[in-house]
C-alpha cells in the first residue's frame, strides 16, 4: 500500500515519542514502513516543515531529527505534468467547477499546499493520511483517504 502523509501526521511523529497512543495508532494501524508499503511525502511537506522550523527556532538537534525521520520517506515531486493538471482538476472541482462533481455539493477553498498534496496522492493513488478534514470531499473521489483521530 501506497500512503501520502499530511504535514499534520509527520508533525505528529516528530512531536512526540514513538510510544504514543497515536503514533502506536499509525504504525500498528498502517504499518507504513514496512514492506511491502511505501510511505510518500510531498516535497510540499518537507517545505512547510521546514517553514515551521524556522518560524519556531527549531536548534539544531531538532533540525537533525528531521532530517533523519525524512529520508524514511520518499519525496514526490510536484513538478510533473501529471500532477500540475491533477492539482488544477482538484482545485476545480474543490471549487465546485468540474461537470463530474457531486449535485448539491457545495465549493470547498482549499489551501494551495493542501492541493499540492492531494495532487500527488491522487497521481500515485495512494492512501492519504491526515488528521483534518480538509481532505474529506476528495475521499473515494480522487483517493482513499485515511483520517487519524488526534482526540485519543
Amino acid at each position: 500500500m501506497t500512503y501520502v502523509f499530511d504535514t499534520n501526521i509527520l508533525l505528529i511523529f516528530l512531536r512526540n515519542k514513538e510510544n504514543t497512543v497515536i503514533v502506536r495508532e499509525i504504525i500498528d494501524k498502517l504499518k507504513p514502513f514496512d514492506f511491502p508499503n511505501i510511505p510518500v511525502i510531498s516535497v510540499v511537506t518537507i517545505g512547510e516543515l521546514h517553514s515551521l522550523a524556522l518560524q519556531n527556532n527549531w536548534g539544531t538537534a531538532r533540525m537533525s531529527r528531521l532530517e533523519r525521520f525524512i529520508k524514511q520517506f520518499l519525496i514526490a515531486d510536484i513538478n510533473s505534468e501529471t500532477v500540475i493538471r491533477k492539482y488544477a482538476e482538484i482545485d476545480a472541482f474543490s471549487q465546485n467547477r468540474l461537470e463530474h462533481r457531486l449535485p448539491g455539493a457545495s465549493a470547498r477553498n482549499m489551501g494551495k499546499n493542501d492541493l499540492w498534496i492531494a495532487a500527488t496522492a491522487s497521481v500515485l493513488k495512494a492512501n492519504l493520511v491526515t488528521t483534518d478534514k480538509d481532505f474529506c470531499h476528495l475521499d473515494k473521489i480522487y483517493f482513499e483517504l485515511i483520517n487519524i483521530n488526534i482526540s485519543l
